[in-house]
């Protein structure tokens, strides 16, 4: 059983693990499809959204965060054979600081900040950054972003960051737990690095990968929660003090 007090630090994903963005996506996306005639729900284009965004990550790892937005949109009408026009890929591309957090996020974190030093490690951009911050209303003690980075997880390349980043605030890998939603993004790259991790399972009661590729790798997080609050419950549990 992972000892949580054994951590002074957790490092976050931002989006599907604080801040909903299948929710953000899934407002522009279902906007755009219901004008085009098509009857498609959220989890199906999601589900059609999913891999484009990944690969466009993967294939332009400097290209800012908005530009993958409509770069993954316009793939993601391709795909579903439906028109586009540069507004509905813009409207995507700047929706990013409006998309709303968890219902739990912000109350969760103020708990966990009590515990330990809180920083983000996220795939987005500076201003989509900060405009989710304010969303959650608590102070990071060190943002990462993947404009910051130049890459986009789940490279390598932004968990060494991160690694080598936390020595700025005094913390060891030792003391790190990661904490995210994606087994993709999130999970299979930090495992591979060797951090303990939190498995927050936002999708607990959904079937399939939402917005998030199938992380095709098999990976075991040291915890799993369906929720943040789930979390900093387990968290303020295991740092009470003992009744003698």
């Amino acid at each position: 059983m992972l000892d949580l007090t054994a951590y002074s630090a957790l490092s976050f994903d931002v989006y599907g693990t604080l801040i909903d963005w299948e929710a953000g996506i899934a407002a522009v996306l279902s906007a755009w499809a219901k004008k085009q005639g098509s009857d498609l729900d959220d989890e199906a284009l999601l589900l059609a959204y999913a891999d484009h965004e990944a690969a466009v990550e993967a294939e332009y790892p400097s290209l800012a965060y908005p530009e993958v937005l409509q770069a993954a949109f316009r793939r993601t009408a391709k795909t579903l054979n439906l028109p586009i026009n540069d507004a509905d890929v813009q409207a995507l591309g700047r929706s990013v600081p409006q998309w709303p957090a968890f219902a739990d996020s912000a109350e969760a974190l103020q708990r966990l900040k009590q515990h330990y030093k809180l920083i983000i490690l996220s795939n987005v951009h500076e201003e989509g950054v900060a405009g989710s911050i304010q969303h959650l209303q608590v102070d990071f003690d060190q943002i990462n972003t993947a404009q910051a980075i130049g890459s986009y997880k789940p490279s390598a390349r932004n968990f060494q960051f991160l690694l080598e980043r936390i020595t700025d605030l005094e913390v060891e890998k030792a003391q790190l737990l990661h904490v995210a939603q994606s087994l993709f993004h999130d999970h299979v790259p930090a495992k591979a690095v060797d951090l303990d991790t939190i498995w927050i399972n936002r999708r607990h009661d959904k079937p399939g990968w939402g917005a998030t590729p199938d992380p095709k790798a098999e990976v075991t997080p040291d915890l799993a929660f369906p929720s943040l609050a789930a979390f900093a419950d387990a968290v303020d549990a295991a740092f009470a003090p003992v009744n003698s």
